[in-house]
């Protein structure tokens, strides 16, 4: 297992974990606009943003209790973290857990294969392929190249998001105006989009668990947590704004990114921001397997042996990624985003955030004479 860093910066301890957590949630459906079109769109311009701001509030308190207890069990795996929240009953959490990462890898790999095929003309299985590939090569060396890669993925990210919502705005900003001011109000509906969204997301709070050994303090762990929520949603809002302009027929699209873009007509700016969602795909692909490797590592260091080398942690990424794509080639990216992550949904509300509320806050609080375990390097 991965020690922290001897001083963490403030980025390490209050801004890698929104980064981390950001990385795991953005993945196939929220970076080419699937998932906003799936759960945001359908409650209309306003009752979409305010399903956001519930979703980004969900995310940063349970953020925050999980930064806070993992740091208090001295955590810094799923398996851990879970044998302390659960006793017995953390294999609950991981059968769970295998669903999502199949179900998520082949949304990733759904993805990488329309884009390909979409911008560059690629046959389906090359993008799969190719982000298999990066995928495997990053998380063979660890969690120092997971977290490099968050840093300067998301640096990537939030640029070409940015300059996204200023094309958009010279392209048809009129259109986005119109949209937001003949809206309704929010009706009744949009909170189950807003709830639905966050809780199969929130998962990535324990999967990026290996980027919080940085933390110095409850105070850290609370901190990051809560800045986590609006670093994770702030893409997509921007995204949103833009989908806007052609609602409700963008609802429709397999790819509403790629309807903006073209939208746009500015081909340089089009090919970036593909590449950018396939960068995305990898740190959130490479996020999912990386936890996995690290709760491998985790069980084999308790028995007394090295930690996962390069070469099995490589060999244990392939084999995940195998049968996702597989998966990902037979049923396609908007049937599993449709389907699929409403029940994560359900799933993780049952295996991981209602006990956390109840359980983990009575432990956060309860006074205990005993000393929070470390993690030896």
């Amino acid at each position: 297992m991965t020690a922290g860093a001897a001083n963490p910066n403030w980025f390490q301890r209050f801004l890698l974990p929104g980064f981390a957590l950001k990385a795991v949630i953005i993945g196939g459906g929220y970076a080419t606009g699937r998932e906003l079109a799936e759960y945001f769109v359908p409650s209309g311009p306003w009752g979409g943003l305010a399903a956001m701001l519930l979703a980004t509030g969900i995310w940063s308190v349970v953020a925050a209790l999980t930064f806070a207890l993992a740091r208090q069990l001295g955590a810094y795996d799923y398996r851990a973290f879970f044998k302390g929240l659960l006793g017995p009953a953390w294999v609950a959490f991981e059968a769970a857990y295998i669903v999502f990462v199949i179900l998520i890898l082949a949304v990733f790999g759904a993805a990488a294969a329309a884009i390909g095929a979409a911008t560059f003309g690629w046959p389906e299985w090359a993008g799969s392929a190719l982000l298999a590939v990066a995928i495997v090569a990053v998380t063979a060396w660890g969690t120092g190249a997971v977290e490099q890669m968050f840093k300067y993925v998301s640096i990537l990210l939030y640029t070409v998001y940015g300059l996204f919502l200023i094309l958009a705005l010279a392209s048809f900003g009129g259109l986005i105006g119109q949209g937001f001011a003949a809206a309704p109000p929010p009706s009744a509906g949009w909170m189950a989009g807003g709830i639905t969204y966050a809780s199969y997301n929130i998962v990535g709070a324990v999967v990026i668990l290996p980027v919080l050994r940085h933390l110095t303090s409850q105070r850290d762990a609370v901190v990051a947590g809560l800045i986590a929520g609006p670093l994770s949603m702030l893409p997509a809002i921007l995204f949103f704004v833009a989908m806007i302009a052609f609602y409700p027929a963008i609802g429709a699209e397999t790819l509403p990114s790629d309807f903006l873009l073209r939208q746009m007509k500015v081909p340089g700016f089009h090919i970036l921001f593909q590449l950018m969602i396939l960068a995305a795909l990898l740190e959130s692909g490479a996020g999912a397997v990386h936890a996995i490797n690290e709760r491998i590592s985790g069980a084999v260091e308790s028995r007394g042996r090295p930690a996962l080398g390069a070469g099995a942690r490589a060999l244990i990424g392939a084999v995940i990624l195998t049968g996702c794509m597989f998966v990902a080639g037979e049923i396609g990216l908007v049937e599993l985003i449709a389907s699929g992550y409403r029940f994560l949904a359900w799933l993780f509300l049952a295996v991981f955030v209602v006990p956390l509320i109840t359980l983990g806050t009575w432990r956060l609080l309860r006074p205990s004479s005993a000393p929070r375990r470390e993690v030896l390097p």
